[in-house]
Formats: C-alpha cells, structure tokens, sequence
C-alpha cells in the first residue's frame, strides 16, 4: 500500500479541475467547491490554478472573469458601463498590451494605498482616531500624490512607447519624421 504525501510535499499552488458538467472540483480537499469558495481563495490570497479536467489547459482567467462578472450583476458594479465600454475599445488596439500593464499597475498601487492606510489605522482608540481624521486630509493627500505620480509615470512611459513603435512602423515603411 502506498503512502500518502506528506502535507509539506504538497505543491504550494492548489489545483482546480473543472469538469464538462461545470463543477470545480478542488483536488487539495477532494471535494466539490463552487465559485463562491473560488471567490474565497482569491480573498485570501491563496495561489491556485483552475484546470480543464480534459484537456488540462489553464483555464483560470475565465473563472476569475466569470467572478468578475457575477460581482458586477450582483448589486454594486465597480465599473460602469462607460468604463467597460472603454476597455473593450482598447482589444485590438496597439494600445491594448500597454493598458493591461497600465491597469494592473494602478491597482497595484491602490491596493498597496489601501494596505498602508489599513495599517495605520489599526490600533486607533477613539481619541487616536479623532486625530487621525484631523490629519486624514493631508496624509490622504501625500498618499494620493504618490499614486496619481506612479499613474502619470506609468501613462508616459505607455505614450514614448507608442511613439517609439509608430517611429519603428513609419521608418518600416520608408517615411521619416
């Protein structure tokens, strides 16, 4: 009889397979989950990957957008439809490698914001916390600056690119500037 692995041995990503019926099966549990459980590892950062349990291709990005997309009919959307309008213009654009890296960055940062002001607020008292909100505004502002500077360095890094890449297109076809 075989042994089992120890717990150690175990990969540190988790395996999901997903099954022709459309059921998540988690292999680190042995058992069924659903989208909302999925939900859960991604709030608590917990590396995994879906798999097709045919084919065995990555199919993780879809579950993540299948997320996604019940979050945004379930009540509060993040986005609205403008700004969903404005994603779909950039598929196919020469601007849309740029924009992906351009809006994981700028989450990035605002997660990474919104983890330092959750530190420091952690342990205010109610007196701690009337002073807190006394100087929120500049902090608030000191915070923001440094997220609106990464954003404006990230947008023109993204517009020297393109002009680099139009440069490199016109030269291709014998034009010069």
């Amino acid at each position: 009889m075989q042994s089992k692995k120890p717990q150690a041995a175990k990969s540190a990503q988790r395996v999901i397979k997903k099954y022709p019926n459309r059921r998540l099966y988690d292999t680190d549990t042995s058992s069924y989950i659903t989208l909302t459980e999925v939900k859960q590892l991604v709030l608590d950062n917990q590396a995994f990957v879906v798999r097709d349990a045919k084919t065995n291709d990555d199919i993780s990005r879809g579950i993540l957008l299948q997320i996604i997309l019940e979050e945004e009919a379930g009540g509060a959307p993040m986005f609205s439809e403008a700004a969903l309008a404005n994603i779909i213009r950039f598929y196919g654009h020469a601007m849309q490698g740029f924009m992906g890296t351009y809006l994981e960055k700028n989450v990035q940062a605002f997660t990474d914001m919104q983890g330092q002001l959750s530190q420091q607020s952690k342990n205010l008292t109610p007196e701690t916390w009337t002073q807190f909100a006394n100087m929120q505004n500049p902090m608030m502002a000191g915070m923001t600056g440094s997220y609106v500077e990464q954003s404006k360095a990230m947008f023109e890094k993204m517009q020297e690119q393109m002009k680099l890449q139009t440069e490199q297109m016109l030269g291709a076809f014998g034009v010069k500037r």
